[in-house]
């Protein structure tokens, strides 16, 4: 009889939570979890380009899986509306249709994407309230309501027949939210209580002491900085999605008698969606167009912007460097950085920073950002509520993971019931045991303008070789018939040495491939095959011991 029920238990089928993206970096969040014939997505982001992706505008996960399963694919479930989260989901919509679910704002911010995409008529969507749950399948997911840097923020319960997954999504515990309500720390204890197998929990700060400071705080600053900087131009650069910081600024504006311009395409687009859902409150006559400044005087006058993270074509930057047609930055102006730089960017932000004292503005960038995600403190809170028997460290790199994983075997969790995955690993899982089974395929499809997927590593491999060390092409042509050559070979060179002032070394280039070619030609090779590769090795061999550069060569025979 005992035989029996253990076999029964033994086939028994186990959750697989399957991340696609996401872990051991910051961005392309995506994860898959599969039971039987069901499988969910939550989020589905992208990542901005790393420095050596050469003319990459973003980076989207791999989703060969999702495509080769597509039938159990119910659809995505959407934790907030940053584009981390959010920002793939129109080009993965296009190679699976299926429904999307998101709260009212996160739901605002996908659609001007679809607009964008012209995916509105054929994609499928749901707003979804904080308490309420949706079937999918297998499985069945509660949205919890959480704080983070933008509204409408979710964390996530899935119920499976395997038992309850807890998936915080971005967030912090906030008591004074600026806009709706505090987390909902009863409902986190309420499914600790009914046990929950597994936590999934954002891991970004997990190397911080401490709590996240209350947005509030970043309220009492601005208007501190408004109080000393009353007789100068104010200009705000944040992140665009920051609804409650605007919200922030636009208070501090109002109590100081100034009119407030939003400026950058993509915050004009989510201030626009936040104030149709009622998600900010502006006062009447506050906010006004661009071209209105004019009327106004400098005193009276607030720029919100984004270009926080340096970025080159971001209004700000703009604005520092003359390019933008209607606001220039200058002598007398301040301008407050409300954000930290994201790791890699520092630079580009170091480097507009510079440029705007260089100007003679006056530049603000401490104390006038608070993170969006738990300190140490608050992971431990929640943990402390769910109680989970698993923990897998979400959103972060291996650092941050390594960090969430310490705090939860502090808290008294078994070192193997805590799972650091990478991406497209297999984790299946039931109350009896959890284990990483297997890999699937994942990895990152490249977008450059309209190509998506079209760019590889060779082709980033070819584009770092043009960068570092340019390329020479050599052209010529042969008589079709007697395999003569009739003209050239014409060296041209881009970008690997300035012509006019290397005659000897393109002279001498010249004549060695020129030899090279007549060579073969007089011993009857006239395969081309076998010319462009004596080409290429004479003159890289050539090029190498004269320059020590290794330009790309690309032979052009032409026939005539």
């Amino acid at each position: 009889m005992n035989r029996k029920k253990e076999n029964k238990c033994e086939n028994a089928s186990r959750l697989k939570i399957i991340p696609l993206g996401g872990l051991e970096q910051i961005g392309m969040n995506i994860t898959a979890f599969e039971y039987e014939d069901s499988i969910i997505v939550v989020d589905c982001g992208l990542a901005f380009p790393a420095d050596d992706m050469l003319g990459i505008d973003l980076v989207i996960p791999d989703i060969t899986y999702l495509k080769d399963n597509a039938d159990k694919v119910k659809g995505f479930v959407i934790t907030h509306g940053h584009e981390d989260h959010i920002g793939a989901l129109p080009y993965v919509l296009k190679e699976i249709n299926v429904p999307v679910y998101a709260t009212r704002l996160t739901m605002g911010i996908i659609e001007n994407k679809l607009k964008e995409h012209n995916l509105m008529k054929g994609t499928k969507r749901k707003v979804v309230k904080f308490g309420q749950s949706i079937n999918l399948g297998q499985f069945r997911v509660e949205y919890i309501k959480t704080n983070h840097s933008i509204v409408d923020a979710a964390a996530l319960a899935i119920y499976s027949p395997a038992g309850t997954v807890v998936h915080t999504g971005d967030f912090k515990v906030d008591y004074t939210p600026v806009f709706g309500d505090a987390i909902d720390l009863p409902r986190f204890a309420e499914i600790g209580k009914k046990g929950v197998l597994a936590l999934m929990c954002d891991s970004t700060n997990a190397e911080r002491p401490g709590f996240t400071p209350s947005e509030r705080t970043v309220g009492r600053t601005f208007d501190t900085l408004f109080e000393e900087h009353k007789h100068t131009r104010i200009f705000v650069a944040t992140f665009a999605s920051n609804v409650d910081r605007v919200q922030q600024i636009i208070n501090s504006a109002y109590k100081f008698g100034r009119k407030v311009v939003v400026e950058g395409r993509s915050m004009v687009n989510v201030i626009e969606t936040a104030i149709n859902l009622g998600c900010i409150n502006i006062p009447e006559n506050t906010l006004i167009e661009i071209d209105q400044l004019k009327n106004y005087p400098d005193e009276q006058q607030v720029i919100i912007t984004t270009g926080s993270q340096g970025e080159s074509m971001a209004a700000l930057s703009r604005m520092a460097s003359n390019m933008h047609k209607k606001i220039t930055i200058g002598h007398g102006d301040t301008v407050i950085f409300s954000s930290s730089p994201i790791p890699g960017n520092e630079k580009a932000v170091t480097k507009i920073i510079n440029e705007l004292l260089r100007k003679g503005a006056d530049v603000i960038f401490q104390d006038t950002h608070v993170s969006g995600h738990a300190c140490q403190e608050e992971i431990k809170l929640i943990y402390t509520l769910v109680h989970p028997k698993y923990a897998i460290p979400a959103h972060g790199e291996y650092k941050h993971l390594k960090a969430q994983a310490k705090i939860a075997e502090n808290l008294g969790i078994d070192k193997d019931h805590i799972f650091i995955l990478s991406s497209g690993d297999v984790l299946e899982l039931d109350e009896n045991r959890a284990s990483i089974t297997g890999h699937v395929p994942v990895g990152s499809i490249l977008v450059d303008g309209l190509g998506v997927g079209d760019v590889g590593n060779v082709v980033l491999r070819d584009r770092q070789h043009l960068a570092e060390d340019g390329i020479l092409i050599v052209v010529m042509s042969l008589d079709k018939y007697s395999g003569q050559l009739m003209a050239g070979p014409d060296i041209v060179s881009r970008g690997f040495v300035y012509v006019r002032e290397s005659d000897e070394l393109m002279e001498e280039a010249h004549q060695v491939v020129d030899s090279a070619i007549c060579g073969c030609l007089d011993r009857g090779i006239t395969d081309w095959g076998k010319l462009k590769s004596t080409t290429k090795d004479v003159l890289g061999e050539y090029v190498w011991r004269k320059t020590k550069r290794r330009p790309m060569i690309l032979p052009i025979i032409m026939e005539v």
